[in-house]
């Protein structure tokens, strides 16, 4: 066993070049494997680049654009010097940590990926596997984190977390409750890093481009999928579209002839939660379905098959996760442990009954929130799932030939849904 334990500490090491280059005819692309010094408990030195891949036994490598302007048709690339996780100089791992890995590097770029429509207030986003399980805004940064975690607080474990604003000492508290990998932040204020510190193998870094992030809306970067048989395929990076309420479209559709159209427009709240979900969309592995309510996830479905069993996987996970807040402000403890404390004896079946009860009467939260759909909706059986617990609004691509069923299910429900389209799909792959 304690080898087992000891595969996931030791770092790898890798044989990729420390220079790669890329060439797009007769234009170049010029990387830096990035390595770091770091001191180790013992004071000794070591220069190491990422601890490992995927898996403990995957060699990896990460590399810094350092040269070229690479351009193709309309579309400029991003240039060098604009470095986020790729720049994360020793300077900014404040606190090491375990030596990071592929998967904690990644998971910052996604976290990055979303926070940047999200820069006009205090935000935090927490992801397990590139994915969020708890996405938030707030009047200030503790708050955002604090509803962030609440979210899911059962996958934040092991968690994630970036955050738009300088951490503070509030925010550092609740932080150093949780068990997680990763901290990152613009920077972080007087007697937080202090507070962090008591939790030994967290790595907190500092990106201080973070506070530039809105910067990165539009730029695009050469998006490569590796193939088994060594090809590739490439594509220009996806960009969010959908920034503010001029950007939402009317859910009209015609079919045979006739004209459909949603008779309720959404509420101001509504519309923000519309903007602000489809900002998170842009980070969650499709099919996906979401459900957001007062700039806060509710419930998140991540990459299932079909887009009604998405939209059941993301109310089941609402549900749990409701259940588990519940128990732990009730009781101060998991669900899951009351459900083993019940099987032991040693707490009665009664504490369990009134969870569920008022997770039931609740619908986990649910009522009133807005139901996003990274694509459209083949049938309306997709958006009566949210329907069916009350969501009050829908945005979705749009472009079904059957588009006007959803419409007529948002004009059916009662009270009746708002409905927008946002003409841009949001795959990510």
């Amino acid at each position: 066993m304690a080898d087992l334990k000891k595969m996931y500490t030791t770092i790898l090491g890798d044989h990729f070049p420390m220079e790669m280059k890329i060439t797009f005819g007769d234009q170049e692309l010029v990387y830096r494997k990035k390595t770091w010094k770091i001191v180790a408990e013992d004071g000794s030195v070591d220069e190491r680049g990422v601890r490992y891949g995927e898996n403990p036994d995957q060699e990896a490598a990460l590399y810094e654009l350092i040269n070229g302007n690479l351009v193709l048709g309309d579309c400029r690339f991003i240039e060098p010097g604009k470095g986020l996780v790729s720049g994360i100089n020793v300077e900014d791992m404040l606190q090491v940590g375990k030596h990071p890995g592929k998967i904690n590097l990644t998971d910052i770029d996604n976290g990055l990926n979303i926070i940047k429509y999200l820069m006009d207030r205090p935000a935090a986003v927490i992801l397990k596997h590139n994915n969020p399980c708890g996405a938030a805004c707030g009047d200030t940064l503790a708050r955002a984190y604090d509803r962030a975690n609440r979210a899911d607080r059962i996958a934040a474990f092991g968690g994630a977390v970036i955050l738009n604003r300088p951490c503070d000492k509030e925010t550092a508290e609740l932080l150093s409750k949780n068990y997680l990998e990763v901290v990152c932040a613009p920077e972080f204020e007087a007697g937080s890093l202090q507070i962090l510190a008591a939790r030994k193998n967290l790595r907190v870094v500092r990106i201080s481009r973070i506070d530039r992030l809105a910067e990165y809306e539009k730029y695009r970067y050469v998006d490569f999928k590796s193939l088994i048989d060594g090809g590739l395929i490439v594509q220009q990076s996806a960009v969010n579209s959908i920034r503010s309420v001029a950007d939402l479209k009317p859910a009209v559709s015609i079919s045979k002839g006739q004209e459909y159209k949603v008779e309720r427009e959404p509420t101001q709240r509504e519309i923000d939660d519309m903007l602000f979900g489809w900002a998170v969309e842009h980070g969650v592995t499709s099919n996906s379905v979401i459900y957001v309510k007062d700039g806060c996830t509710v419930g998140i479905g991540t990459g299932e098959q079909d887009r009604v069993g998405v939209a059941d996987i993301a109310v089941y996970k609402a549900y749990t996760k409701y259940a588990d807040i519940l128990c732990f402000d009730t009781f101060g403890i998991p669900y899951a442990d009351m459900v083993l404390e019940i099987e032991q004896g040693k707490r009665k079946k009664a504490d369990q009954e009134k969870i569920d009860g008022q997770t039931k009467a609740d619908k986990a939260g649910l009522p009133g929130s807005v139901m996003i759909s990274d694509a459209f909706f083949p049938y309306r059986d997709g958006a009566d799932v949210g329907i069916r617990q009350g969501v009050s609004a829908i945005l979705q691509a749009g472009g079904s030939m059957r588009d006007f069923e959803t419409i007529q299910a948002c004009n059916e429900a009662k009270p009746q849904v708002a409905m927008k389209f946002t003409g841009q799909r949001s795959f990510k792959h």
